[in-house]
């Protein structure tokens, strides 16, 4: 019957098309009246959009007039052709010589995330208050002066890279086609260049702020700016670093991962009280640095072949750290995954706990589930930062009404994650590492620094996975002091945190004030 129905519902429709081609008045194109034929119009190339407002905010005691600049920028490709239109909000401070003051890109991570995290959560002007390690109420919420601000020190500018925020691609490009690791440096690179021909900025001290898989671009993007385009920078913060892969993930293969997780652990677990006598934080934290880098990495490089007496050795150890059951760590054959972790730490208690920062904790409605897939701290705050910047972004900055804001966008699942390293002549598949790129862009610019943000609670971007990426960049010994390490007892978004919050602006301040005339 189907194949009967298909030919006659396609003979139909040609005979209606027939139909009414024979009923079309002649083409506006032929001739009129013996004349010429009309030439067809050439679609307006896309231009730029902008909305710029002026405020004021007192950031450590002084009054800071600024600039808030909304808009998209139209970046082009090689050929010069519209490609895409990035989503942004700049600010810039007043009074000052715009091609002296130093300036910093920030974005968030995802991939598919866009900016309003660091942009409502620490960078901005203005800032949401939530709820610190428990939900956050539902609304009205608050929006308050940024006191914390890094404004003072810096200008900014947050990027939305292409399917996130307002940002999409233009033309003959597709979103998908900016979504991989090497194409994402790419568009966003190409951003920061227009941005700064646009404004005058070449001279300005420059600086990369990323967040998360941010990070994994800014390693790559600074390489990519500087040896591309000829773009010196001053240095690059990297906030809960995501830049060898293998570092965060625990997946059966990947031992280092499993390696790298355990602190985390141990500090999640001295969190919630389930170390007995447990000394200060970092004391205890070296010590599950020194076991998870000696004993249980021994015990794993031996895989079948370990003895069992030394498997129960490093089981009993590994309880006493993590707060997890000798029996579950046996069941596990000593390797726990982010998810399995989050799951079983406080099962006895009916509550999961989160994973970008474990501090936060939720109801556990399976409690036999042997992974869990929501994270408490996501669901904490999400509506907030959400209504927050949406209503901030239309009704303060002026922008954005009648447009569609992707403030996620699973993207990841299309994600093209192989990576063309320094050097190579091809791009290669399997764990990207953009740690060369930044090695390179190091040696390149040895007057490059870094500064390296680290939540205790994270199990994103595990910390020892951090010190494990900056220890094998492969640099040189007169390199090495370039690169700042600061800790804070929060999590990934570690500026969530009050007193965190506090010491990652003084962190960014100190690091952009030392840096900015080298």
């Amino acid at each position: 019957m189907i194949r009967r129905v298909v030919p006659l519902i396609l003979g139909l429709l040609l005979v209606a098309g027939t139909a009414l081609h024979a009923a079309e008045p002649p083409n506006a194109a032929e001739k009129e009246g013996g004349g010429e034929p009309k030439k067809q119009e050439t679609p307006a190339a896309p231009k730029p959009e902008q909305s710029v407002t002026e405020h004021t905010i007192k950031v450590g005691g002084t009054v800071l007039k600024y600039k808030a600049a909304a808009g998209t920028l139209v970046i082009r490709n090689d050929d010069d052709e519209p490609v895409a239109a990035i989503g942004y909000v700049a600010y810039v401070k007043d009074g000052v010589e715009a091609s002296r003051r130093p300036l910093t890109f920030a974005y968030n991570g995802g991939p598919g995330s866009s900016s309003i995290w660091l942009h409502m959560g620490a960078l901005g002007p203005r800032r949401i208050v939530t709820t610190d390690a428990a939900p956050t109420p539902p609304p009205p919420y608050q929006v308050v002066d940024n006191e914390e601000t890094p404004l003072d020190v810096t200008d900014l500018v947050m990027i939305d890279p292409v399917g996130t925020g307002v940002s999409h691609a233009l033309g003959k490009a597709k979103n998908k086609d900016f979504w991989g690791v090497d194409q994402d440096i790419d568009s966003v690179g190409r951003f920061v260049v227009q941005y700064v021909n646009d404004n005058g900025r070449w001279n300005s001290p420059k600086y990369l702020l990323g967040e998360s898989y941010g990070t994994m671009r800014s390693a790559g993007l600074v390489d990519y700016l500087q040896t591309k385009w000829n773009m010196t920078f001053n240095g690059v913060v990297l906030v809960s670093v995501f830049i060898d892969a293998k570092t965060s993930m625990t997946m059966s293969g990947n031992d280092l991962g499993f390696e790298t997780f355990v602190p985390t652990y141990a500090a999640i677990a001295w969190y919630h009280h389930l170390v007995k006598d447990a000394p200060s934080i970092d004391v205890f934290l070296a010590e599950a640095r020194q076991f998870a880098t000696g004993p249980y990495a021994a015990a794993l490089g031996k895989g079948d072949a370990l003895p069992e007496a030394e498997r129960q050795q490093v089981i009993a150890t590994m309880s006493r750290l993590t707060g997890l059951s000798p029996s579950f760590l046996d069941k596990a054959n000593l390797r726990v995954t982010e998810g399995e972790f989050t799951a079983e730490l406080l099962r006895e208690h009916a509550e999961i706990v989160g994973r970008l920062d474990a501090r936060f904790t939720g109801i556990a409605l399976d409690r036999l589930a042997r992974e869990v897939r929501e994270d408490p701290q996501s669901a904490a705050i999400s509506g907030a930062f959400t209504a927050a910047f949406l209503s901030y972004y239309h009704s303060e900055l002026k922008f954005g009404e009648g447009k569609t804001y992707k403030v996620e966008a699973e993207m990841w699942r299309e994600w093209d994650w192989k990576h063309k390293v320094p050097g190579s002549f091809f791009a290669t598949p399997g764990w990207p590492n953009t740690g060369l790129d930044l090695a390179h862009a190091m040696a390149y610019n040895p007057n490059l620094h870094i500064l390296v943000l680290n939540g205790y609670y994270d199990l994103a971007t595990p910390f020892l996975g951090t010190e494990y990426t900056m220890e094998h960049l492969g640099l040189d010994k007169k390199l090495r002091d370039n690169i700042e390490m600061r800790y804070f007892e929060a999590g990934h978004m570690m500026y969530l945190h009050p007193p965190s919050l506090k010491a990652f602006k003084e962190a960014i301040a100190r690091f952009v004030n030392a840096t900015d005339r080298l």
